[in-house]
C-alpha cells in the first residue's frame, strides 16, 4: 500500500529561514492546516510550472525541506524547543509528500528506467492542480467490481470508491494490474476544505511474477490495502540505493526499503482513487479493481502472518549482517595469510632444491679466451692419468710378476 511520505536525503538550504515563515503559517497551525499550506505552495513552485525558473526550483526545495519539519510530530517538536540546532540537519532524511517526488526531467528519467535504475518520478501538476480544485471526473468504482481501461501518459483516470460501514469494518483493498506491464501509479487522495482533492497515497507499479489466466507471462501491479493492522510498501528506489553504496552486501539491504503505511483504514464514505499513466512514451493499458477483506479473511491472516514474519527477518538480518561482516573480515584476514605462507613456503622449498643441487661433482663448462674449451676433471678420473703411461719401472714390474704368477694348472701335472 502507498505511503504518504518517503525519505529522500536532500541537502537543507544554506541559509534556513524560519519553516512556518516559509509555509506562512502560524505556530499554532493544526496539521491539516500546514498540509493545505504546503500543497498549494509545492504546486505553485512545481517544476513543470517553472521549467524556466531556476529561483522556483530553490523555493520548491526550501518548502519541501520545511515541511519536513513540521509534518513531523517529532521534529517539530525538536524545532520548536531549540531551533535548528536541536535537528542533526546533515543527516537528517528529507520525508515530504508524495506529489511532488522526483523533480527529475522526464527524459531522462526515462532513459534510467530502461537502463533499469528506479527513479522516483513527480506527477503532473496540472493533474495535481485539477484535483486540488475539484474538477476532475469521478468514475464509479463499485465494490466487488472491477473495470479496465486505457489512460495517456502523465494523465489520471478517477474513481469513486463508495463503502458502508460493515465493507469499512471488514476492510477494503484495491488493486491495479497490466498484463502488458504498463508503468503506473496508484494515488489515493483525502477530501480537501475547499471541496478539492489532496493527493494522500501513492504506490508506483512493480513487475510480479504472477501469470495471467489468458496471456502466459509477468504483470505490472500495485495494491492499497486497508485492513486495520499495519500493513507495509516496498520502496525499490530505497533498496536500490543502499545497494548501490554496498553491493557486496546488496542480500542484507533487500528488506530496508519496507516503509509502513500510514493509512491502515477507511472510514464508511466515498473515497478518491486514480490510476496515473506514469509511461513516458506510451499510454498505459490497466485492470483497477475494489475489494472487501470480508470475502477474503483466510488471505488477510496471511498477509498480516506474512507481514509479521518479515518485520522479524528485516531485524534478524540487521543483526546478522554485523556477523556476516566480521566473519568476512576475518576470511579476508586469513586468506591474506594463506598466500603470504604460500608464498614464503614456495620460496624456501625453491630455495632448498637449488642448495640441493649444488652438491656435484660435475663442473659447468668454462669458456677460455681463446674460444676453446676445457673440462676439469673430477677424482674419479685418477685411474685414467696420463701418469701411468709415463713408463714407471717399479709399476711395470709387479704389473708383469703378477701376471706370470697366475696359477696355470696344466704346468703342474707336467
Amino acid at each position: 500500500m502507498g505511503s504518504k511520505k518517503t525519505d529522500i536525503t536532500s541537502a537543507p538550504p544554506a541559509l534556513r529561514r524560519d519553516p512556518y515563515e516559509v509555509l506562512s503559517v502560524s505556530r499554532d497551525s493544526t496539521d491539516q492546516e500546514i498540509k493545505t499550506a504546503y500543497r498549494k505552495l509545492a504546486l505553485k513552485y512545481h517544476p513543470d510550472k517553472n521549467a524556466s525558473n531556476p529561483e522556483a526550483s530553490e523555493l520548491f526545495k526550501e518548502v519541501a525541506y520545511s515541511y519536513s519539519i513540521l509534518s513531523d510530530p517529532e521534529k517539530r517538536r525538536q524545532y520548536d524547543s531549540l531551533g535548528f540546532e536541536a535537528l542533526d540537519v546533515e543527516s537528517m532524511d528529507m520525508e515530504i509528500d508524495l506529489s511532488n517526488l522526483g523533480t527529475v526531467n522526464t527524459v531522462f528519467a526515462a532513459l534510467f528506467s530502461k537502463l533499469g535504475v528506479p527513479i522516483k518520478t513527480t506527477i503532473s501538476a496540472n493533474v495535481l492542480e485539477e484535483a486540488l480544485n475539484g474538477t476532475v471526473t469521478v468514475r464509479p468504482l463499485p465494490v466487488g467490481t472491477s473495470v479496465s481501461g486505457k489512460v495517456e501518459k502523465q494523465c489520471a483516470h478517477f474513481f469513486g470508491v463508495t463503502i458502508n460501514e460493515q465493507q469499512a469494518e471488514a476492510g477494503i483493498v484495491v488493486r491495479v494490474t497490466s498484463t502488458t506491464q504498463s508503468k503506473f501509479k496508484l494515488l489515493y487522495f483525502e477530501q480537501d476544505a475547499n471541496g478539492g482533492y489532496g493527493l494522500a497515497l501513492q504506490e508506483d507499479s512493480e513487475k510480479s511474477g504472477k501469470e495471467d489466466s489468458e496471456k502466459s507471462g509477468k504483470v505490472t501491479s500495485a495494491g492499497m490495502y486497508f485492513l486495520h493492522f499495519q500493513v507495509y510498501r516496498m520502496d525499490s528506489t530505497v533498496n536500490a540505493l543502499a545497494i548501490a553504496k554496498d553491493p557486496d552486501a546488496a542480500f542484507f539491504k533487500r528488506l530496508e526499503g519496507l516503509q509502513p503505511c500510514e493509512v491502515s483504514e477507511l472510514k464508511a464514505g466515498t473515497h478518491i482513487f486514480a490510476v496515473y499513466g506514469d509511461n513516458f512514451f506510451k499510454t498505459a493499458t490497466y485492470t483497477i479493481e475494489a475489494l472487501c477483506a470480508k470475502t477474503y479473511e483466510d488471505t488477510t491472516e496471511k498477509l498480516k502472518d506474512i507481514e509479521a514474519q518479515i518485520l522479524r527477518k528485516r531485524n534478524e538480518l540487521r543483526q546478522f549482517e554485523t556477523e556476516y561482516r566480521k566473519a568476512l573480515a576475518r576470511f579476508q584476514e586469513v586468506t591474506n595469510r594463506y598466500s603470504q605462507e604460500k608464498q614464503s613456503v614456495d620460496e624456501l622449498l625453491k630455495q632448498r632444491d637449488s642448495i640441493h643441487a649444488s652438491f656435484t661433482v660435475t663442473k659447468m663448462v668454462s669458456y677460455l679466451s681463446n674460444g676453446s674449451t676445457s673440462k676439469v676433471i673430477g677424482d674419479d678420473s685418477k685411474a685414467e692419468s696420463p701418469v701411468e703411461d709415463g713408463g714407471s719401472d717399479g709399476k711395470d714390474k709387479s704389473s708383469k710378476k703378477k701376471w706370470f704368477n697366475l696359477n696355470l694348472k696344466g704346468s703342474e701335472k707336467k
